[in-house]
């Protein structure tokens, strides 16, 4: 197999992704999960005109000439608190007592604040005019019976929520969040409660992956460690295919792919593609055992974070039923010259900045494989386009943003 692009490989990845099932879950436990039907409001909100302050009820007409040196006199004929309906309709030169949120009593047109207005005993004297609708809130302002407030196929954000509360609903149904397999693979790394001897390296891989895992929403399962040996990888890889999505990380390069490789084979493996015209992350596996997507993502741990970013990321979102799987982009300045060969497309580690009106963005000094702390810093991933070698100071480029 040859080397495929970016877009190629997405394409491949995600023609084997189907979407789980669907469940119903509080809204209490909502957020995050991609929502798999319209939410719809089954009454108007507000249902009544209301007020918009504190303050009374007036007829607009009756106060247009109050100033604060010539108030004009009403009398204060009932008061109406939120929750409640006021049975007085309002006549000429009368005003009620109104608190915010509480109902508009028939014959009122507006509300004058409180701020604007003197009270003596059964009496109150406006200081100042009003409009007619002033400070009132309409029924149906926020939502109409039968608008969908809330579409399907989205990730539940914070706002969703509470729209949906506002519908009444208290629950809602989402797609299934699928579980995803973590297995590090390699003699060289141990686990963090261990103590790395000569050039052992701790197991960075396998945990950022499980968070990247639950950003998207998924379930990370962490499988441990495989020692390079085809026993430990068949049965680590048997016990990871329990999950929807098994990821791997490491023994993928030229040089030490053939156990992976035979180790899945074994296994029924059926590989799509093992690399991509993309830096960081040539070496990217892909494949499928029994319906099941499975990932060979590098060793390196910049090329695993952004290999995660361009195919995982969107699998597991398709999984869970997303409606956009794209990630959210931005088009920015770049403040300094930057080259490349035009045989890759590459993901560079940046920081994007909104200064005057407009995003910039500056790529990290250091951009190797291997140079994990380019990402502590990025929040954004650059993107340098396959077939171009120099991108100029001032030109607009494109980034995919992280943590968004």
């Amino acid at each position: 197999m040859g080397m495929i692009t970016v877009d190629e490989a997405l394409a491949s990845i995600l023609a084997k992704i189907q979407p789980k099932g669907l469940e119903k879950v509080s809204i209490t436990e909502a957020l995050g999960r991609v929502l798999a039907e319209d939410i719809t409001a089954r009454r108007d909100n507000p249902p009544l005109d209301n007020s918009a302050m504190d303050g009374y009820a007036v007829i607009a007409n009756d106060i247009q000439s109050a100033t604060p040196d010539s108030p004009v006199k009403l009398e204060l004929v009932d008061e109406v608190a939120a929750g409640s309906i006021g049975t007085i309709t309002l006549k000429s030169n009368q005003a009620i007592r109104i608190m915010t949120g509480a109902p508009i009593p028939p014959g009122a047109d507006a509300v004058l604040m409180q701020e604007d207005t003197d009270k003596n005993g059964s009496f109150v004297f406006a200081k100042d005019k009003a409009t007619v609708g002033e400070n009132i809130r309409l029924a149906g302002e926020d939502v109409k019976t039968g608008d969908v407030v809330v579409p399907k196929g989205g990730v539940i954000t914070p706002a969703h929520v509470g729209m949906m509360a506002v519908c009444g609903r208290s629950s809602v149904t989402v797609g299934q969040r699928p579980t995803v397999a973590i297995l590090s693979t390699g003699d060289e790394i141990v686990d963090l409660d261990q103590v790395p001897e000569g050039s052992q390296i701790y197991n960075s891989n396998g945990y950022m992956l499980m968070a990247q895992v639950a950003s998207a929403g998924g379930v990370p399962r962490y499988m441990g460690i495989a020692k390079d040996d085809e026993k430990d990888l068949l049965e680590k890889f048997e016990w990871a295919l329990e999950s929807d999505i098994v990821l791997s990380s490491g023994g993928v390069s030229v040089g030490d792919y053939d156990l992976v490789k035979a180790s899945l084979q074994k296994m029924g493996n059926e590989m799509v593609f093992w690399k991509v015209a993309m830096k960081p992350g040539k070496p990217l596996a892909f494949g499928n055992i029994g319906g099941k997507p499975v990932f060979g993502l590098p060793g390196n741990p910049v090329s695993s974070f952004v290999s995660f970013e361009q195919f995982v990321r969107p699998s597991i979102k398709k999984m869970m039923g997303a409606r956009d799987l794209s990630p959210q982009t931005v088009q920015a300045t770049l403040t300094e010259t930057i080259k490349k060969k035009t045989d890759r497309v590459h993901f560079m580690s940046a920081v994007v900045s909104w200064d005057g009106g407009d995003y910039t963005v500056t790529p990290a000094e250091q951009q190797g494989s291997g140079v994990l702390k380019s990402t502590v810093a990025a929040n954004g991933l650059l993107v340098f386009p396959l077939e171009k070698s120099e991108l100029r100071k001032g030109d607009r480029v494109t980034v995919q943003l992280l943590n968004t």
